[in-house]
């Protein structure tokens, strides 16, 4: 039986994310004998309109060419697999989203004319069917590991969806909120970080994105009770992860709050 055909595409993004599969070590050079990588650039191997059993993706949808080319990829790849913040939600550049990204374009460049972007940046789901989509900024290689060998065996990968807070309790690791008032995002994010950053007395930011049914509602009375105004609630809930419209709604509910 021939191998399965893989390839790791990149759009708008820092690169981040591949770099989990390039971090895997020996899982790396197992997973060569599992699978057959037709496109991976990162790691010098080019074929991006072969058609393939599963394609990853990294960034999100920031100008025309992206939209031309997610259409092909999509076109050639039985799954489709978004990894990471940009490629799932937008990511740091859908920050543009919300200001004038044509004055700024303006502001910066000479000739702006020049300058071939979108409008609003666009997670990938926002322009072609998603098969599974794995969360994180940057994602792991425990995470890909683990969803590779799920898609192997024709079984869909686990979708984490527990909150941070409770991967802190597995970790044991002291709550930031009530020990230090830190504003953190843990009880409305989603885990698979392990709890990185309260285990290290940083508040989340919610960059593994939205977890299954969170109450943003009572997050942002108890920031408000912390100190913060309205417009720095809203702030916290438009990260890396801005583009979901949970987090979205629920920054436009606090801007404007005293």
């Amino acid at each position: 039986m021939p191998k399965p055909k893989v390839a790791v595409h990149k759009f708008s993004s820092c690169d981040g994310c591949q770099l989990a599969f390039l971090d895997m070590g020996e899982d790396l050079l197992t997973l060569t004998t599992q699978v057959d990588i037709r496109h991976f650039a990162e790691a010098g191997i080019l074929g991006e309109d072969e058609p393939v059993d599963i394609a990853f993706i990294e960034g999100s949808i920031s100008t025309p060419e992206d939209e031309h080319r997610i259409k092909r990829i999509r076109a050639n790849a039985t799954l489709l697999v978004t990894i990471g913040a940009c490629a799932t939600a937008g990511g740091l550049q859908a920050l543009r989203n919300l200001a004038d990204a044509k004055a700024w374009t303006a502001a910066v460049y000479a000739s702006p004319e020049y300058i071939s972007s979108l409008d609003k940046v666009q997670p990938i789901r926002a322009r072609v069917p998603v098969d599974f989509e794995l969360w994180g900024c940057p994602v792991n290689s425990r995470q890909i590991v683990a969803a590779v060998g799920s898609l192997l065996n024709g079984v869909v990968p686990v979708d984490e969806r527990d909150k941070v807070c409770m991967e802190c309790k597995r970790q044991q690791a002291v709550c930031v909120v009530v020990s230090e008032g830190k504003p953190c995002m843990g009880p409305v994010t989603r885990t698979g970080c392990g709890a990185l950053c309260p285990r290290f007395g940083r508040a989340c930011y919610a960059c593994y994105g939205p977890a299954e049914n969170p109450n943003t509602e009572a997050l942002g009375v108890r920031l408000h009770g912390l100190g913060l105004i309205g417009r720095e609630i809203a702030q916290q809930f438009l990260g890396t992860t801005n583009q979901t419209p949970v987090f979205l709604d629920a920054a436009q509910r606090w801007k404007d709050t005293p």
